[in-house]
């Protein structure tokens, strides 16, 4: 191959990698987002505070945990609070310290 044709492919693919690297990184980024909803901590707050009836089940199934020896801050407690609610462990994590803060304190 000519060296001109190389160098004019070898610039075309650079000026592409330069292009799809930022969207790579995008879609690496939010990928996450099209398994979960979304919802920022004033979501989670306020859908404690709207559903005082949920929280008080959640708060006997932490109550629950803690006679079988297991913390509500555990792997398996935010594990049940994620696939209840259908959040992702980190939401899970911060649904579950409001509900315990609002509704049962004794929870540990």
């Amino acid at each position: 191959m000519k060296s001109w044709l190389k160098n004019f492919f070898n610039v075309e693919f650079k000026i592409k990698l330069l292009i799809m690297k930022p969207f790579l990184f995008l879609l690496f980024l939010f990928s996450n987002s099209f398994f979960y909803p979304v919802f920022s901590q004033s979501n989670l707050l306020e859908s404690v505070k709207k559903n005082p009836g949920e929280a008080i089940n959640i708060c006997n199934k932490f109550r629950e945990f803690n006679s079988n020896g297991i913390s509500a801050s555990s792997d398996k407690a935010i594990e049940y609070i994620s696939k209840k609610n259908k959040l992702t462990p980190v939401n899970a994590e911060i649904f579950s310290i409001y509900v315990i803060g609002l509704h049962c304190p004794d929870i540990i």
